[in-house]
């Protein structure tokens, strides 16, 4: 009798399954750093890459710095992010930013930035 198969998982199954593994004193956050990203520009795709949730839109964006655990820290490294203009992005580096949450109070009361930043980052890449 064969084996049975397990289907491969999607690339944004493959991401949930690295969350639910995860073991990260702000999981909770990175989850709501998540489905802000998730849901922030219908053409942003999900898939772990550089062994940590990433994102997408053609080419890669942003990605998660899991190493991190005193903060949620985020890694653009799209060129294209060097010239928007957020407090919430740090570094003067010729094609990253990063950005960082210490708690969820500040994934809520940044979401909207966020998003914004995503938007116009996905913009400015389906532009070029």
């Amino acid at each position: 009798m064969p084996k049975s198969i397990t289907p491969k998982l999607t690339e944004a199954e493959q991401v949930s399954e690295y969350m639910r593994l995860l073991k990260h004193p702000l999981k909770a956050e990175i989850n709501a750093v998540r489905e802000i990203i998730t849901n922030a520009h219908p053409a942003i795709s999900e898939r772990v890459k550089w062994n940590a949730p990433s994102y997408y839109a053609g080419p890669d964006l942003v990605t998660f710095n899991p190493r991190m655990t005193q903060k949620v820290h985020l890694v653009f490294h799209h060129e294209a992010i060097t010239k928007i203009s957020s407090d919430l992005l740090e570094g003067d580096y010729k094609d990253r930013r990063m950005m960082y949450f210490k708690n969820m109070d500040e994934v809520h009361t940044n979401a909207q930035e966020l998003n914004r930043i995503l938007n116009e980052l996905v913009n400015a890449v389906q532009a070029s």
